[in-house]
């Protein structure tokens, strides 16, 4: 709907008066397929190759690139459900929701729970690498310091609204985006200027590596550089036409997300073969100063912050949004789903969320990452699931067509998600169903032993 009030927002999107821009739980709808884009590519952070570059590499054999390429095909069956669910049912809850309403409450709440596990630990991830970069810069100032600021000033961007969030997703994503084309310049004129150059090594590994397992288990770490494409699903309430925006935001951001970490880290290999580093947990470093130098590499470490921090800011927006979802349902306790009523935006489950990032104080990097691992691969099976059984068992959309929609393609998506499960590490599967087994025992306090029936979202469609 419009008026002729019309105002424009900072991302020059056309802004519905205060009368018409809000669904009936208080969103308001200013964001359109290029601000969802920028949120699902900020979540990602397009340099996140780099955080994890030596140890995928290393897991791999040489060959990240064919790792990206093998997580981006499994993305994009995933991608294309979340996709179809979204059309469904364009609300805020996302795979909570879509299992929720395809399948049961009860699902619905293992699938959320495990679904909050994630969004709750990835901004402690971006805050654990501002505290490792930044005391690595200013060793004088302790990495808790950086940690605690950067909480603080994430917590009060959200809080003042989403329109803010969209604002800084713009500095972000230019900052990234003006190192990436210049380490590319560079790193073409250095690989050409060193003679002969095998274009097919970042995909032939090294050291003997040989079968398709290394790649999987790459893939299986790598799959949650898309998480992005689960993001902006959560924004259904607050963007226009979401039935046909999400599924579209859905779909570009995962394809440009995949080909950016592809070509960074194709150039990368060529640029630096493996094997040439001195440490894997910063090869980044060797590869960025190879390519540019020291002054690269402060770039590279200023916009790698910068990315850090958006995809804190977008990831907590998010968390914060499916705790809304929940506490709205009365799943969480109802406090929790409630906005404020000036701002419009909630509050509780905010501040609820950078509480639970001050962990980040006294976890690592893996124990978190096995935990997001776990809960991602949950999440995307679920989703792929929910596909087979809204459109192709419940709103019976079958024949030819709707065999390859309904069936085919999310049971295509399941079982790459499924073989990507497999390669997890035990350390993954022993947190995440101590994780699984908490939420479990938190629906029987809830439902009273199975005896009342578990709390359902209120969910706003458009």
């Amino acid at each position: 709907m419009s008026s002729t009030s019309d105002t424009q927002t900072p991302l020059g999107e056309n802004r519905p008066s205060p009368a018409t821009d809000r669904t009936g739980s208080g969103w308001r709808r200013v964001l359109g397929v290029p601000s969802l884009v920028l949120l699902g590519l900020v979540y990602m952070v397009p340099l996140t190759i780099f955080s994890t570059y030596g140890i995928v590499v290393e897991l791999t054999g040489g060959r990240l690139s064919a790792a990206y390429a093998a997580a981006l095909v499994v993305m994009l069956f995933t991608a294309r459900s979340y996709g179809r669910m979204a059309k469904a049912f364009p609300v805020a809850g996302s795979a909570y929701a879509y299992v929720t309403r395809s399948f049961s409450p009860g699902l619905g709440f293992m699938a959320g729970w495990s679904l909050l596990m994630d969004y709750l630990l990835l901004p402690m991830i971006n805050y654990l690498l501002i505290g490792i970069y930044l005391n690595a810069a200013f060793p004088a100032v302790p990495a808790w310091l950086f940690i605690c600021v950067s909480i603080v000033t994430v917590t009060v961007l959200n809080i003042i609204g989403i329109t803010a969030v969209a604002r800084a997703n713009f500095v972000v994503v230019g900052l990234q985006g003006l190192f990436i084309v210049l380490f590319v310049i560079l790193a073409c004129a250095s690989i050409t200027g060193s003679g002969r150059v095998d274009l097919l090594a970042p995909f032939a590994g090294v050291g003997g590596a040989e079968g398709f397992s290394p790649i999987l288990s790459g893939a299986a770490l790598l799959c949650l550089s898309y998480l992005g494409f689960d993001a902006v699903s959560t924004f259904a309430e607050e963007s226009k036409n979401p039935q046909r925006s999400i599924p579209r935001a859905i779909m570009i951001t995962t394809v440009l997300a995949g080909l950016i970490f592809l070509g960074l880290a194709y150039i990368s290999h060529l640029l630096l073969p493996v094997g040439t580093f001195s440490n894997p947990d910063s090869a980044a470093i060797d590869v960025v100063a190879t390519a540019g130098g020291n002054l690269l590499v402060a770039f590279f470490t200023a916009a790698y912050i910068a990315g850090s921090l958006g995809s804190a800011l977008t990831s907590q927006a998010s968390v914060s949004r499916i705790i809304y979802s929940m506490g709205r349902g009365g799943v969480l306790p109802p406090i929790l789903g409630r906005l404020h009523p000036r701002l419009r935006t909630p509050v509780l489950p905010i501040i609820l969320t950078s509480a639970v990032a001050l962990l980040a104080l006294v976890l690592d990097l893996t124990t978190v990452s096995s935990l997001i691992s776990f809960g991602a691969l949950v999440a995307f099976s679920a989703v792929n699931l929910s596909v087979i059984k809204h459109y192709f068992i419940n709103e019976k959309e079958r024949g030819l067509k709707g065999a390859i929609n309904n069936l085919l393609l999310p049971g295509i998506g399941l079982a790459l998600t499924v073989w990507l499960w497999t390669s997890l590490s035990g350390l993954s599967f022993s947190l995440g169903l101590s994780w699984a087994g908490l939420g479990l025992a938190y629906l029987v306090y809830l439902t009273h032993g199975f005896r009342r029936p578990t709390p359902h979202l209120q969910l706003e469609e458009a």
